[in-house]
């Protein structure tokens, strides 16, 4: 895995400092033995997705994949969509997962996870369906972790063999 932040990465902006040491902590913490459990805390417009995605980029660069699992599909649809402007490299190799896939673009989008063509799933509630079934699951990201059960989280999890964990949050957690 990754060690650093790749400054060749063409953002269309610059990261702050405090991204830029978020993101070395993650992808350091993501190429030890030991299965990451972070939490990644920071206001709304802190610039928590783009650290996540930066972290999935690196987890892409390794071969493996990511999940990120949102609570709403509005949020999930705007994670997938500013992949776009941001990441194209990580964008090119991804898909959106909701409740209202069309039923012959879920087939589509399951059997490419399944084989490892999608490198980052972005998704509701819809990824911890049975159905999905990772090839190489190296990283669950959890945005607003409050909204979901601990054993929704789990399950996104399970589906790997000992991903790496990121929980986001934009509140105080006591």
């Amino acid at each position: 895995m990754v060690r650093h932040f790749d400054a060749d990465v063409d953002l269309p902006f610059k990261l702050t400092e405090s991204q830029v040491v978020a993101v070395n902590q993650i992808l350091s913490d993501m190429s030890s033995k030991l299965p990451m459990n972070r939490l990644l805390h920071g206001e709304v417009g802190a610039g928590k997705t783009i650290v996540a995605l930066l972290s999935c980029l690196a987890v892409k660069k390794a071969g493996a994949q990511s999940a990120l699992m949102v609570p709403t599909e509005l949020l999930a649809r705007q994670h997938y969509n500013s992949m776009r402007s941001l990441i194209p490299e990580l964008y090119e190799c991804s898909a959106l997962l909701t409740s209202s896939t069309p039923r012959a673009e879920r087939v589509r989008i399951l059997n490419m996870v399944s084989n490892g063509r999608i490198n980052l799933l972005v998704g509701t509630h819809s990824l911890i369906s049975e159905d999905v079934i990772f090839k190489d699951l190296a990283l669950v990201i959890i945005d607003e972790q409050h909204r979901f059960g601990v054993q929704q989280r789990l399950m996104l999890k399970n589906k790997g063999v000992v991903p790496h964990m990121l929980i986001m949050s934009a509140t105080p957690i006591p």
